[in-house]
């Protein structure tokens, strides 16, 4: 659904006290600099450490719970929603599967392959939900992660102007399938302008291109089959991951039934979801000396190119301020 002006306007000044409390060396941070901004976030969500249970393959088939792996997208009639179309594995090291960017947890991995927080904490639109078959029923979306372009303090805002790869995600972690895994609907959207919409093939193409952030390398997503496997190294803050990523069918149904914008994201005869979920099992391999979240040497791995980034925060509102005046 298109945004409309006044409403990208009163996003925008919604942001500005958030500019405002921003610490100097978070606004002119050296975006080529391989060290990030001491900017950052508060995420309260953290994973208990109550035992869970993990079956081999390091999560539950939503299905065999009466779950689901599309979810539900709000004002869309018929119904219709995203594939989950990736995993993080249960059996992923427990730090990891902790909401958190401290002691290497979840947020801090993502940062390794370049997502951070939405702009500058920011939410428009109302959540999407997803049935994992854990006896939760619908639930809405823990929170979205945008690709940041290399600045993990203010490059999501460039995501949410230009467009560009994103996921929102839920835990598997009800009582009757609480394997601990994390399911994402990942796509690449088009810019604001054009009101998000999905690109071509954006479903596949948005999992593909996460996965290669992790594995540094392409992914060739018209070759890809159910016993497609990769490894990749990230590190950010210290922490060192080695991931597994080991691509299943069976899940998804390789079609366009019930999948939002299925007529432009499927073209030419080709089905809006081609049937297949990346599950990513995550180790650390390193950690720092003292162990925290603090900032330290980032290289972001990713499939995409990185255009020329905002140096200072009045050039970024500018032109997230002209984004919105052109719609």
């Amino acid at each position: 659904m298109p945004t409309t002006k006044p409403f990208s306007i009163f996003f925008l000044l919604l942001c500005l006290p958030s500019l405002a409390l921003l610490p100097g060396s978070a606004l002119a941070a050296n975006p080529h600099s391989r060290r990030s901004s001491s900017f950052s976030f508060f995420w309260p969500w953290r994973r208990s450490n109550a035992a869970r249970s993990e079956p081999s393959s390091g999560y539950f088939a939503p299905a065999d719970g009466g779950g689901t792996m599309l979810t539900k997208a709000p004002g869309t009639f018929p119904p219709a929603g995203e594939p989950l179309n990736i995993i993080i594995s249960g059996s992923s090291d427990p730090a990891v599967l902790k909401d958190s960017q401290a002691e290497g947890g979840f947020r801090n991995f993502f940062l390794s392959i370049g997502f951070s927080g939405e702009c500058l904490g920011q939410h428009s639109g109302l959540p999407q939900t997803a049935d994992l078959g854990d006896g939760n029923g619908f639930v809405n979306e823990t929170a979205v992660l945008r690709y940041n372009y290399g600045d993990p303090a203010l490059g999501t805002c460039q995501e949410t102007i230009q467009g560009g790869n994103h996921f929102r995600y839920w835990t598997q972690n009800g009582k009757s399938a609480d394997s601990g895994a994390y399911f994402f609907a990942t796509s690449y959207e088009k810019p604001i302008a054009q009101g998000h919409d999905i690109i071509v093939n954006g479903y596949n193409l948005g999992r593909d291109w996460l996965i290669g952030n992790i594995t540094n390398t392409p992914i060739n997503t018209t070759a890809l089959t159910n016993t497609s496997t990769f490894t990749g190294t990230t590190s950010y803050a210290g922490f060192v991951y080695t991931s597994s990523i080991a691509y299943v069918s069976g899940l998804l149904p390789n079609s366009s039934d019930g999948v939002n914008h299925a007529g432009t994201v499927g073209v030419n005869g080709a089905n809006a979801v081609d049937g297949l979920v990346a599950v990513v099992t995550i180790a650390i391999s390193t950690k720092p000396a003292n162990a925290t979240s603090g900032a330290a040497g980032c290289v972001f791995r990713h499939a995409q190119s990185i255009p020329a980034l905002i140096p200072t925060t009045f050039l970024l509102l500018s032109s997230l301020l002209l984004g919105a005046l052109a719609l």
